[in-house]
């Protein structure tokens, strides 16, 4: 297939790049480099030994988009392209809501314009806000969202989600196809140690503080909260590996020639680790020490939050196949070769 990937110079972008195009699909990638590095797709280039078709455009550019689909016949669209720091979110909301969903409606119309109507969303399990089940199963309601990033990737689903139930309405003969993937908590990197998560100043993620931590950009961690319910008192949460992670997008495109109409799935590891397990496996396995503090609990986090992935392991054939200790490795691997990042 060919695919259009926005975001695609991110961090997941980057690595789902070099899953489709080892899988035997051709991309073309768009981004407006906000928050990523052209060096990235140079990188993926040379990994995958094929220069990356790239396009500088923002989503929100009608104009722009219009002449990337003037040159390609995409099949179907990955959307990685948005906004994407919870904290920023709360003192920024317009920015988040303009950028994520004025963005997406954009993009979203151009494609359907040029007869695309085929698009996996990443999404984030996020959305399932405080949730009522634990492991968290597709079919565990949607909860309040604790932040403006959050209700973005929400509302999203509900919007694509109505397009597709509009078409079917009109007996479209060419109805939306929409996978909405409800992303975990993506860590590592390539294992070249070429391309990996590279934030703009101080990282909002974890496992990013714990290798600039690790490499001295920063002097500890901050642990938020050690009085939850949780086998050491710090929140617990599914990491999954970002080679994992990139390989359920490619997974997603069977759902997608099977003409789906909405499929939702979860992508987690099925495993709940503490702060304090990632930071414990990562100084295990790398042999550095992590400093660290404990600091009050951060308003709106939750002290448990990790995923049933058997339904895309049914309908998809997807699992995750890395463990901790290769998340942290692979993670210490991109940083310590990569100190000050692209």
């Amino acid at each position: 297939m060919h695919i259009l990937v926005t975001g695609g110079a991110g961090y997941i972008g980057s690595h789902t790049i070099i899953e489709l195009i080892e899988a035997g699909h051709s991309v073309v990638a768009i981004d407006n480099l906000v928050n990523s590095s052209k060096e990235s797709l140079k990188r993926v280039g040379e990994i995958v030994g094929q220069e990356i078709p790239f396009y500088e455009v923002d989503i929100r550019d009608r104009e722009g988009l219009e002449k990337v689909f003037a040159s390609n016949k995409f099949d179907c669209a990955i959307h990685f392209a948005g906004l994407k720091a919870v904290g920023e979110s709360v003192t920024h909301p317009w920015e988040y809501y303009e950028n994520n969903i004025g963005g997406t409606l954009v993009l979203v119309d151009v494609m359907r314009k040029h007869g695309c109507k085929n698009i996996i969303f990443s999404s984030s399990a996020t959305v399932y806000g405080n949730p009522a089940m634990i492991p968290i199963t597709e079919e565990c309601p949607k909860g309040h969202c604790t932040n403006p990033y959050g209700q973005t990737k929400s509302m999203l689903e509900e919007i694509l989600t109505d397009l597709h139930t509009a078409d079917v309405k009109n007996a479209d003969p060419n109805p939306w196809n929409i996978v909405l993937l409800r992303y975990f908590n993506p860590i590592g990197a390539h294992p070249s140690g070429r391309i990996g998560e590279n934030p703009n100043g101080i990282p909002n993620n974890l496992m990013p503080y714990i290798t600039q931590v690790a490499v001295g950009k920063l002097a500890k961690l901050h642990v938020f909260g050690d009085d939850y319910d949780t086998h050491d008192g710090t929140g617990v949460r599914d990491y999954i590996h970002v080679m994992d992670l990139a390989n359920g997008h490619v997974k997603a495109l069977t759902a997608i020639e099977k003409k789906c109409g909405v499929a939702i799935y979860n992508l987690g590891t099925g495993n709940g680790y503490s702060v304090l397990d990632i930071v414990n496996t990562f100084s295990e396995v790398n042999g550095v020490e992590i400093p660290y503090q404990i600091d009050p609990r951060r308003l709106g986090d939750i002290a448990t939050c990790y995923a049933d992935p058997a339904k895309a392991n049914r309908e998809l054939g997807w699992k995750a196949e890395r463990g901790l200790a290769e998340m942290c490795r692979d993670s210490w691997n991109w940083q310590k070769n990569n100190p000050n990042g692209y």
